[in-house]
């Protein structure tokens, strides 16, 4: 159990601090940092895969054109999810990044909903319905929608419902969502060197190493996550699951200097309050249900 928080909360840290690794390429494009991260986040699990010789996974679904349409449809949600973390943390939005993985949650729970056709006990409903004031009132205060939240909040339920369902593991998963991207990615760097725009090519060796170093910080924390999962019970993984976005407020706040007035503060206030309902009814039925056992 101690490993399982170890490893769990280690991943959440390191996503946590993401928006310290992405404004260090401030001088890149978010479009091509995000290609490189494609690049090197399949140079990384190919390593690690052949070192552990584990691909024998991928011949059973190549001839699986189902699971290859669903991976496909994972990699866009996925690395739709990264352009607009990448463009909102360099475009000085980390404040409202954060937000988007608060709510994400509620999200999922909205989605199981909708398209798994779960239903929603009434604290829950009570939950969404909180959060949905908190979302209002920042729309209100600030005068249009918070998108790069709900953008960031939807894409990952979105990609996490797919993943839900998926025949594969997080490490083989993400190689074959970014071997599925690497195509596109790799033609879109050449085609930019071939017009002398590639800025891999003009930047400082440690640049060219930071965006080298994309392959290894995405995948290690998914590979912590998934072996904490492994360990805790789901119920722990969820309160974990704050560090987080944690994290990146108090960066976008306190290091980065992002307004965080009282208007903001009341529409984050109501958002934790509906995460507070929702975590402690899950604790509850959590308790129920062993009791009960």
């Amino acid at each position: 159990m101690n490993t399982g928080i170890l490893y769990a909360a280690s991943a959440y840290a390191l996503w946590g601090v993401f928006p310290l690794y992405f404004k260090s390429l401030q001088e890149i494009p978010p479009l091509e940092i995000l290609l490189h991260r494609m690049v090197w986040s399949l140079v990384f699990v190919a390593i690690v895969l052949a070192v552990r010789r584990q691909w024998s996974w991928l011949g059973a679904v190549v001839r699986r054109p189902k699971v290859l349409a669903g991976f496909a449809a994972s990699a866009v949600l996925l690395s739709s999810n990264w352009f607009i973390y990448i463009w909102a943390v360099n475009n000085g939005h980390v404040v409202e990044s954060s937000l988007g993985y608060f709510i994400n949650p509620l999200f999922n729970v909205l989605l199981g909903m909708l398209i798994l056709r779960e239903r929603l006990r009434p604290v829950q409903w009570a939950a969404v319905g909180i959060a949905a004031l908190g979302v209002a009132w920042l729309t209100w205060h600030s005068g249009t929608l918070p998108w790069i939240a709900l953008l960031l909040a939807t894409t990952f339920a979105l990609y996490g419902l797919l993943r839900k369902t998926a025949a594969l593991g997080a490490l083989e998963g993400l190689a074959l969502e970014t071997l599925l991207l690497f195509p596109l990615a790799f033609a879109y760097l050449a085609m930019l060197s071939s017009q002398g725009q590639n800025h891999f090519t003009t930047v400082s060796t440690g640049t060219q190493l930071l965006l080298a170093a994309a392959g290894p910080i995405t995948a290690i924390p998914l590979l912590l996550f998934a072996s904490g999962a492994r360990r805790i019970p789901l119920s722990l993984l969820g309160l974990l699951q704050y560090i987080g976005p944690t994290l990146q407020l108090l960066l976008g706040v306190w290091l980065y200097h992002e307004p965080f007035g009282g208007a903001r503060l009341a529409g984050f206030a109501l958002i934790w309050s509906a995460l507070a309902v929702y975590t402690a009814e899950g604790l509850w039925q959590n308790w129920k249900a062993k009791q009960a056992a």
